[in-house]
């Protein structure tokens, strides 16, 4: 995600925006000062000497014993854009439809797990801000590790090891919180792939733990009845390595390139959201390269949900971008229908699940979408003393989020040894216990007429979670299945009795239960609207849920 981070997806320190001039001479002056590298410098800076064309055609120097491998995925695409229903076009991926299984489900696991849990220092984008000398990680590196040129980040490979990974157990736990499908980091910006790609020497099965990450979650995933995806961050991977050219480093080294890519210069003019303005180099090789990676998540995985990072919106990708979703929606219409996860406006409205990064959206939608956010406080990573949310928290975000036609996809970040933190394992386990209490008003459920009350606002559009304020008693999230509407109360009532303006006599009520208590709620259908005396609180202090059953199928 981007650039000036904390604001697209994860990951980087927020920096001043510069515009038109002022950041071309923030960029080329330095380099066009810097002199040739010293012969026989491997790791001597690149940046200024090397076009963006030759660090590309470096790059492909060192991939190039795919390159057949490359050409017969590619080859895999065409043939299945060919077999229909769909077409490689924008007109035939506005025809998609998420499947049923999917706006039903409401309630996901997200893994970001890979290389970057070693150093744990930060979040996620460690990798590339390691080689930022402006940046704390930067000085955390070379304090911690020593020269970049001695220990990059390449060198963090042999610290993942996996030793206590259990993925059967975790598939276990993801049940266990209530999940109904895993989204596994299939490969992170950093191109450290997690499968076994034959497009890569660097990944988790020839390297590091030594295993097929992917392959051996996706069938313990399975295994407990839950669906599978998996993500990718590869498009990125195009300039995230680009600082490590500024200094002496390992970025540096043509040994290397393979591993580190083109690591062109991040070259953006109105920052790193509006990718119209976004004017990085990237070479129709690279496309082709993201496509092939991407086609063999598919080709050897079949993950039910496929979710791409923002910088696949970059105008280079968006024709490959078609050729792969056709691709996807053709196989994946074999066996009932996929999801493929678009962020911003990188697909058209209609042509895939939005997803909202770390965000709401202000009304009901009248298509399934997704936000992910994470348990952590500061990364989707593991790092060391980290901080995290409370399941109250993300049961309140979980209800609003449904209440608008919405899933909810939750990080977690394990550590290199492939443990989950107990913090994190906790509040999944009491999402787990909630949900089973009050399940009936999360999945299968439907919109009602408006999707919540209350006095407390919800800050729309993603990277907006920060904005967010304390829901009072007075805040309910509606959702109805049939006959029953389900109104989910966000905090409890201290005076013990609450009234639910939306909920009139023309609805008809019937019947008021409060789940999770036997206690019957005494209630009065008024002009003011359904007030409620709901009796003692029940266990537990996430939000309430009052099952109000109405005399037909409500509206």
């Amino acid at each position: 995600m981007p650039l000036f981070r904390h604001a697209i997806c994860r990951h980087e320190p927020r920096r001043a925006v510069f515009t038109g001039c002022a950041l071309a001479a923030c960029l080329l002056t330095p380099l066009l000062a810097r002199a040739a590298p010293p012969p026989g410098d491997p790791d001597a800076p690149t940046a200024g000497v090397l076009t963006p064309a030759q660090m590309d055609q470096a790059w492909q120097r060192a991939t190039a014993r795919y390159a057949p491998e490359r050409r017969a995925l590619l080859a895999r695409v065409a043939q299945g854009d060919a077999a229909g229903p769909f077409r490689p076009d924008w007109m035939s991926l506005a025809h998609y439809q998420a499947p049923a299984w999917f706006g039903a489900a409401k309630f996901g696991i997200f893994i970001h797990w890979g290389v970057y849990a070693v150093p744990a220092f930060a979040n996620e984008w460690y990798p590339r801000n390691m080689y930022d000398g402006t940046a704390r990680e930067h000085a955390h590196q070379v304090d911690t590790y020593g020269p970049l040129a001695q220990h990059g980040y390449k060198d963090f490979i042999a610290g993942f090891q996996a030793q206590h990974w259990d993925p059967a157990a975790w598939a276990k736990l993801f049940r266990q919180a209530g999940a109904r499908y895993v989204v596994e980091v299939a490969e992170h910006s950093d191109g450290f792939a997690m499968y076994d790609s034959r497009l890569s020497r660097w990944t988790a099965a020839k390297m590091g733990p030594k295993r097929d990450v992917v392959a051996e979650l996706e069938r313990a995933v399975r295994a407990e009845g839950l669906r599978f995806g998996l993500s990718s961050h590869r498009a990125e991977h195009d300039w995230f390595f680009d600082r490590g050219r500024r200094i002496s480093s390992d970025v540096n080294d043509p040994a290397y390139a393979d591993f580190y890519g083109p690591a062109v210069p991040h070259f953006v003019q109105d920052g790193d959201l509006d990718l119209q303005q976004d004017w990085t180099d990237v070479s129709p090789t690279y496309v082709d390269d993201w496509l092939a990676r991407t086609t063999e998540l598919e080709a050897y995985y079949q993950p039910d949900l496929v979710y791409l990072d923002w910088w696949v919106g970059h105008p280079a990708f968006r024709d490959a971008l078609a050729r792969f979703a056709a691709y996807y929606y053709n196989r994946g219409s074999q066996r009932g229908g996929v999801v493929l996860n678009y962020k911003l406006h990188a697909m058209p409205s209609g042509s895939g699940v939005q997803d909202v990064e770390r965000g709401q959206l202000g009304a009901i939608q009248p298509a399934p979408w997704q936000t992910d956010t994470t348990i952590s406080n500061s990364s989707w990573g593991y790092v060391e003393h980290d901080t995290y949310r409370s399941a109250t928290a993300i049961i309140q975000l979980l209800a609003d989020v449904v209440s608008k036609n919405g899933n909810l996809l939750l990080d977690i970040g394990p550590k290199p040894d492939g443990s989950i933190v107990p913090q994190e394992k906790a509040v999944l386990l009491n999402i787990g216990q909630w949900l089973a209490t009050n399940g009936a008003a999360i999945y299968d459920s439907q919109p009602w007429r408006v999707f919540g009350e209350g006095p407390t606002a919800t800050a729309a559009g993603a990277f907006k979670e920060k904005l967010a304020t304390s829901y009072t008693a007075a805040d309910f999230r509606f959702t109805r299945n049939h006959d029953t509407v389900y109104a989910i109360e966000l905090a409890w009532p201290d005076d013990g009795s609450v009234v639910i303006h939306s909920i009139t006599p023309d609805d008809r009520v019937q019947d008021v239960r409060l789940l999770g208590s036997s206690a019957p709620v005494r209630w009065q259908s008024t002009a003011q609207g359904l007030v409620l005396h709901p009796g003692a609180r029940p266990a537990g202090s996430a939000a309430f849920v009052f099952a109000i059953r109405t005399a037909k199928d409500t509206p």
